[in-house]
């Protein structure tokens, strides 16, 4: 038996902690902490892969497993953002960019074998962590200082929002591209 975490206990743990700071907003609804702690989570989740590298422990279900679970927590972050601040319509468009940006080159994989690190986009699932936790950091301070009365978070996330959605439209692109080189002229 091997001692230690697993690389996917690594990835359940990090889940856990993005659910209680999820969960602990609801109560607190204070988008300063709801930041920090999100960030501090997401660097726990991200240890999975180097802790399966370093103990020789990779598989393909770990891989997938952590995807599945990535897209787990941008919902419940969004979910808790909509309840809290009555943000439902960029959340929604934002968590539906993000799935779709997923999606394209997962769907993608299905017909032709891609490359899973030749798909440089505008905003990376690391990109939209970086952004939305600065947004939820940087709400509180930036409205207080110019007061702006909530809206920086809601501004933020309508940009999120198209900012995912351009994404999803470039993957879509890059694997019509792909598909087509692969197996010839498409339809229409």
């Amino acid at each position: 038996m091997r001692a230690g975490l697993s690389p996917n206990q690594v990835t359940l743990i990090g889940f856990g902690l993005v659910l209680a700071n999820c969960g602990a907003y609801l109560l607190h609804q204070n988008t300063l902490w709801l930041g920090v702690l999100l960030a501090l989570s997401f660097a726990f989740d991200g240890l999975d892969g180097a802790v399966a590298r370093l103990t020789g422990r990779t598989s393909k279900f770990g891989g997938y497993l952590d995807a599945i679970i990535d897209r787990y927590q941008e919902a419940a972050v969004f979910l808790v953002l909509a309840i809290v601040g009555n943000l439902w319509l960029p959340c929604f468009l934002a968590l539906t960019g993000s799935l779709f940006i997923s999606y394209n080159k997962a769907r993608a994989a299905v017909e032709i074998a891609i490359d899973n690190d030749t798909w440089p986009d505008i905003l990376e699932r690391l990109e939209r962590i970086v952004i939305l936790c600065a947004l939820l950091i940087f709400d509180p301070i930036l409205n207080e200082i110019f007061a702006l009365d909530g809206q920086v978070l809601r501004y933020g996330l309508w940009i999120l929002a198209i900012l995912t959605h351009i994404t999803a439209i470039q993957r879509f692109y890059r694997a019509r591209r792909l598909i087509e080189a692969a197996g010839g002229p498409g339809e229409g």
